[in-house]
């Protein structure tokens, strides 16, 4: 079996343009994966096909080989444009080579340590920065099953909070709170947000609602600053979902005060990398809770991955708050049943992209999320 060509198509999500890949293979099988990077669709797209010359012909059940080729072709790259587009290709040969198999890829990772894995919701409070309308939203998700939920009740913030805005940040997780009960855990997004000294002070005014954990209250890349906010506060802090090299997760992990890390399957290597990634968690005895700001594909994907590896301890989910059509584009996309994803035993990742559907729904230049910009919350794209 060769590669015979990779095909990009962008699918126009209201805040992020989705980058769907598709191996083709000379025996007629095709590979399905995903390369959305928010901001940088162009690039990833053209990094995928100038990636030619290296794929085209080669065989894409001999993974490890390939992406040592590319690794080595690329002169060791450690920029996230350039590590999607290679995990791309290395997730659609794990589809392709499940298929030629006939066997799901959990399978092809050892084997299925659960058949469901927990899901936590995001992307469910689309609205007004109103306790009462983050109260009835997060009512309603508990209600669909789910039994934990992530939210960034932030707003515009960037770096600092004036005293009005904080107010209003914790009301909005009280209400939350109150509403679902202690039964269901709460996380707490600050999207790189803050400096250090604000994080550590809205750190500790979160504690009193028993968060799951706060989700990268620094620059994600500033260890020092993200370990200094787990030392000072009494509420877990979780990161890594900027990271691309092994490097990166050795060194959070190493400060022996993190031990949740966010791997994005899409920017580390697909499975191979997450696996890697797993046992260097393991090592310092902590957990994944990979992240997925992407299309019902990359549920997929993690899905297999939640199957296998032992140590995953909850997954990102926002397919049951995207737009209705986005199960349709993503064919054979994970079934969630009372807060859980159902694992996929279809063959290889056991999902295809509807071709002339995706179509109806192209690239957007306002298809993108403004994090700092007032009513990012409500995912319209920018206007």
């Amino acid at each position: 079996m060769r590669i015979r060509a990779v095909k990009t198509i962008v699918v126009g999500n209201p805040w992020k343009n989705w980058v769907f890949v598709k191996v083709e293979t000379d025996e007629g099988l095709v590979g399905w994966s995903e390369a959305t990077m928010g901001l940088n669709t162009r690039p990833v797209e053209a990094a995928l096909h100038e990636l030619a010359p290296l794929y085209l012909g080669a065989d894409p059940r001999q993974i490890n080989a390939l992406w040592d080729r590319l690794h080595k072709g690329l002169y060791l790259p450690t920029h996230a444009v350039a590590l999607t587009a290679m995990t791309a290709l290395e997730i659609a040969c794990w589809d392709l080579l499940g298929q030629a198999l006939g066997v799901p890829v959990h399978q092809l990772l050892g084997g299925a340590v659960r058949h469901r894995v927990r899901a936590y919701a995001n992307g469910w409070y689309q609205g007004p920065r109103d306790p009462a309308f983050f109260a009835e939203r997060a009512q309603q998700v508990v209600a669909m099953g789910y039994t934990a939920l992530k939210f960034d009740p932030f707003g515009a913030a960037y770096r600092f909070l004036d005293p009005e805005e904080e107010k209003r940040a914790l009301a909005l997780v009280r209400a939350v709170r109150q509403a679902v009960g202690d039964q269901v855990d709460l996380i707490i997004e600050g999207h790189d947000r803050f400096s250090l000294s604000t994080a550590i002070r809205l750190g500790r005014a979160l504690a009193e609602f028993r968060p799951l954990w706060f989700e990268t209250p620094v620059m994600s890349t500033d260890i020092a600053a993200t370990a200094e906010v787990a030392r000072q506060i009494p509420v877990p802090v979780a990161s890594g979902e900027r990271f691309t090299t092994l490097r990166e997760f050795r060194d959070l992990l190493a400060t022996g005060v993190i031990d949740i890390i966010q791997p994005e399957t899409l920017h580390v290597g697909g499975f191979s990398g997450m696996q890697k990634i797993a046992g260097l968690a393991a090592a310092y005895e902590a957990f994944l809770a990979p992240h997925n700001a992407q299309s019902p594909l990359t549920t997929v994907i993690n899905a297999h991955l939640g199957a296998a590896l032992p140590n995953v301890l909850i997954q990102e989910c926002f397919d049951d708050f995207l737009v209705p059509w986005a199960r349709e584009v993503v064919q054979g996309s994970v079934t969630i049943r009372d807060g859980y994803l159902v694992v996929p035993d279809r063959p290889g990742l056991g999902a295809t992209i509807n071709e002339d559907l995706a179509a109806r729904y192209p690239y957007h230049e306002r298809n993108f999320l403004r994090l700092f910009e007032p009513g990012w919350e409500r995912r319209t794209g920018q206007r």
